[in-house]
């Protein structure tokens, strides 16, 4: 590996670590914290649904991150496809971290905004609770892909 790929290799290896932290720190802490602001304020200051609302625009900004990784995927794991270094375990792992990321900022959130949008009633709704439970089992996903992919990614550079 000549020394300039070795540097993206890193970066990109930083780049998906960042990625996943961030989708974990989302996950873990800032939406119990989020969902929870009657405990940690002694009084209920804001409903469930202003909460979904806060949650719902960390997940936004969330998504350009996401987009963000996805592109570095498709053209750091197309580079390596083209070079003939590759095996199954990152080509499926590439091909679910691409996809559940589409999924998670094309189509899970823009229809959980667009039902927030709608009211509070909306967000009520079993098509509601529905979709959120999909979005949150897409992001599991998402993350647990990346992990293999970075892990994946590691065991080469280190040969």
């Amino acid at each position: 590996m000549n020394k300039y790929f070795r540097r993206v290799t890193m970066a990109y290896l930083i780049l998906l670590g960042v990625m996943l932290g961030a989708g974990l720190f989302a996950g873990v802490v800032v939406a119990p914290v989020t969902f929870n602001t009657a405990s940690w304020l002694g009084t209920e200051v804001l409903s469930h649904y202003q909460e979904g609302q806060i949650m719902t625009e960390n997940f936004v900004r969330l998504s350009y991150l996401v987009n963000f990784v996805v592109v570095a995927v498709v053209l750091y794991e197309g580079y390596k496809y083209k070079k003939f270094e590759r095996d199954w375990i990152t080509q499926v792992a590439t091909f679910f971290v691409i996809a559940t990321g589409l999924m998670f900022g094309h189509y899970y959130l823009p229809d959980i905004v667009a039902m927030q949008q709608a009211g509070e009633a909306a967000t009520q709704s079993q098509t509601f609770v529905n979709m959120h439970k999909g979005s949150e089992i897409n992001f599991k996903v998402f993350s647990l892909a990346l992990l293999v992919l970075m892990i994946r990614n590691m065991q080469k550079a280190c040969k």
